[in-house]
């Protein structure tokens, strides 16, 4: 299926590991030019190669904190115009691995995690957006792509579920300003999703319980097992990639303010 990539331009935020690196080189694939974005810069070179070398597309690298709103403009600025214009935005940056969250009983809650998590994750993809904008005014053409989290449906977590919850707000009140401009704006809930830090997570999990990292994760995700989901595997983040790209596409014009999630059938709920 020709998705209609080949002339378009992304930038994604939070490009250079994990889910945002695959969803960066899926359109990259698909024929879009991208530049990706992270606060950290060998993390950046070696995303870019890796997505160069795998598609030949143009891939540039910005280094920028989202939650720095004068960086903001001035990456997202500098990637329109080394891209020739801005096409497609995806929201993906959050809080490095082993940064603390809210967590725990709420008479314990450490506020200025809850206000960091939101800093990055909330306010830091509607730092983006607004300043992706008016390019993708300009071009008249966009998709805005917010990566949210299956722990927005989850008690638990006080800030990773609350700040999940806000952005599907943000995706359905951007979706209803911008679709008369030719934008669509959705949301993605990822569930437990192998990255690049899987196996050492794995890894040490399995350790600390005596067991074999390969025969932890078939425990995870047996049948009726709590933790797993409906396929009883994890979900990788390459398919993440491909319902991005497919959401970027000229196919999914009549998707937009949705929140769809692809944690492999996680739960029992029913949403409708």
């Amino acid at each position: 299926m020709d998705l209609g990539l080949q002339r378009r331009n992304a930038l994604v935020a939070g490009g250079g590991r994990g889910i945002g690196k695959a969803i960066a080189l899926e359109l990259a694939r698909e024929g879009a030019n991208v530049a990706i974005v992270s606060r950290t810069r060998q993390e950046l070179e070696n995303a870019a190669q890796e997505i160069g070398d795998a598609t030949g597309r143009k891939v540039i690298t910005l280094v920028f904190d989202v939650t720095q709103r004068d960086q903001v403009d001035s990456g997202v600025a500098e990637a329109a115009k080394e891209l020739g214009g801005l096409h497609i935005l995806v929201n993906s940056a959050s809080l490095p691995g082993g940064s603390p969250t809210a967590i725990g009983p709420i008479e314990t809650v450490n506020e200025a995690d809850l206000l960091g998590d939101f800093d990055v994750k909330y306010v830091g993809t509607l730092r983006c957006a607004r300043a992706a904008i008016p390019f993708l005014k300009e071009a008249g053409w966009g998709r805005i792509i917010n990566i949210s989290g299956g722990n927005a449906r989850t008690a638990g977590n006080l800030s990773g579920g609350a700040r999940n919850v806000s952005l599907v707000h943000l995706t359905k009140t951007l979706s209803n300003q911008l679709g008369q401009y030719g934008i669509t704006v959705n949301c993605i809930h990822p569930g437990a999703t192998r990255t690049e830090r899987t196996p050492g997570m794995l890894a040490q999990r399995a350790a600390q319980q005596g067991m074999d990292p390969e025969e932890l994760e078939r425990q995870d995700f047996a049948p009726g097992s709590p933790s797993g989901n409906a396929i009883c595997r994890m979900v990788d983040a390459s398919e993440i990639g491909f319902l991005a790209a497919y959401l970027a596409s000229d196919k999914a014009w009549a998707v937009t303010g949705e929140v769809i999630a692809a944690g492999g059938g996680t739960g029992n709920s029913v949403y409708y």
